[in-house]
């Protein structure tokens, strides 16, 4: 018999379930079978195939929402109103993935431009590229899920998912899910290795064409470097978030997108409002309006529909987040409200003032309630502050000028902008890619799918009659 590895709740330490752990043996069968189904061309899921097993992935997911909502926000500590929208994102995603397939098959190669070209056509299409291993994250336990394993099976890849151990219950009900929809059980494989030199040993199999990955940048760069040669791979890591707020904004409107965009799961969220760079002469007002807005957020148990924030995944980030606000505030940096850690592994939505530019809270990722304010004179210098770290993924701006869009447009690193938005807007069809440190390659739907496939050509030489 496997063993067995459990999951726990992060807010109250019940046990949750049980999924099975993959040894030695288990990892290479997995490995091996993919293998056989790849190179086995005749037995490819066909187009029409993959479209019909991800409408009948929706409908399922669609009539068990509400379970698959609960059984998320209870390990993985999102709270159930944030859980629901997650659930409905996952469904949708598996629309978009179906999509995406219909209608991006391959381009006409323009020919007879040229003399050496005359008298021939081309064309692509699409192929999967082989095997995908995803390793998934905590935090968006269905979704991440959906997002690395339903594009795999759009693509037409066997699969090897491997969700985080924390959260490992969503990752299998989803596998199961597409098993009961017709996913033949060798297409998509769930294997959680025992250990990570295992996890590693999978990742970095030669048969691996593409390695999907959501997770903390140490982890990911380190498995990169091992890849075997040809693996391709997708890197989704964290940011420090920066968002700017001019004079002139809807201060309103501001506020609510900050409170939102930097508590929401208690900020574990790779996008999550972390640095708020605001116009001095209304940056003490907001960042108390904030702080105000932070002591209203009912934090508590995630399966309640009265939770705004729930609890941190591991008593250990509880305690981590506690030590980078301490540092920042005997350093300098006015706390304005927070820095208490409770029971159940929550933390305080904290918010901190002018905390000092080298602080662990100005440079990491806090990935924790926690959103730093910083009042700024000069729009330039703030920029490059914001600019100065070597993390970008996608930053924010809230002004009614459109000078001031554009500058912070065209002068912060990042790979998206939103202007009145907060960093962490997102939408499943947009590219999501973090750059420098926080990823390598382009997330989001349609992305991760071409990511998947080749693009193989062929050219006819019509000039060549029937002899």
């Amino acid at each position: 018999m496997s063993k067995m590895h459990s999951v726990y709740s992060p807010y109250d330490g019940r046990e949750l379930g049980q999924v099975p752990v993959a040894g030695m043996q288990e990892v290479q069968n997995a490995l091996d079978t993919a293998d056989q189904c790849f190179r086995n061309k005749s037995g490819w899921l066909s187009l029409d195939r993959r479209v019909a097993l991800l409408e009948r992935a929706a409908e399922l997911m669609t009539e068990r929402q509400e379970q698959l909502a609960l059984q998320a926000a209870s390990e993985g500590g999102k709270p159930l109103l944030d859980s629901r929208v997650e659930a409905a994102r996952a469904i949708d995603g598996i629309k978009l993935c179906i999509e995406v397939i219909r209608t991006e098959q391959g381009h006409v190669i323009p020919m007879g431009g040229t003399a050496a070209s005359a008298g021939r056509m081309a064309f692509t299409q699409r192929e999967p590229r082989g095997i995908v291993v995803a390793v998934s994250a905590f935090n968006h336990p269905l979704n991440l899920i959906v997002h690395q394993v339903a594009t795999a099976v759009a693509a037409g890849c066997p699969v090897l998912v491997k969700p985080a151990g924390d959260t490992a219950l969503s990752g299998k009900a989803f596998v199961d899910l597409l098993h009961e929809a017709g996913v033949p059980p060798e297409w998509c494989q769930f294997v959680l290795p025992e250990n990570n030199e295992l996890t590693q040993t999978m990742v970095t199999d030669p048969r691996v064409a593409f390695f999907s990955f959501i997770g903390s940048a140490r982890v990911g760069w380190m498995l990169r470097s091992k890849l075997a040669p040809g693996t391709r791979c997708g890197l989704e890591h964290g940011g420090v978030a920066p968002l700017f707020i001019s004079a002139d904004a809807n201060l309103d409107a501001a506020l609510a997108a900050v409170s939102k965009g930097g508590f929401y799961h208690a900020g574990q969220v790779c996008v999550s409002v972390q640095r708020v760079f605001v116009e001095r002469s209304i940056a003490e007002r907001f960042a108390q309006s904030l702080a105000d807005s932070a002591r209203q957020l009912r934090v508590g148990d995630p399966a309640s529909d009265q939770t705004e924030v729930g609890p941190l995944i591991r008593q250990a980030e509880v305690e981590r987040i506690h030590e980078w606000v301490q540092e920042a505030v005997a350093n300098g940096g006015q706390l304005l409200c927070g820095g208490e850690q409770l029971d159940h592994q929550c933390y305080t939505p904290t918010v901190i003032f002018n905390p000092p530019a080298d602080a662990r809270v100005s440079t990491s990722e806090v990935f924790g309630p926690v959103v730093c304010v910083y009042a700024y004179d000069d729009l330039e210098q703030a920029i490059a502050q914001a600019n100065a770290l070597p993390f970008a993924f996608q930053a924010a701006v809230f002004t009614s000028n459109l000078h001031i869009a554009e500058q912070v447009y065209r002068g912060v690193n990042a790979s998206a902008v939103m202007v009145n938005d907060h960093t962490a807007f997102r939408v499943d069809g947009m590219p999501f890619a973090g750059l420098g440190q926080s990823g390598h390659g382009i997330g989001g739907m349609p992305f991760s799918i071409e990511e998947m496939q080749i693009e193989k050509m062929l050219v006819w030489n019509t000039n060549i009659k029937p002899g």
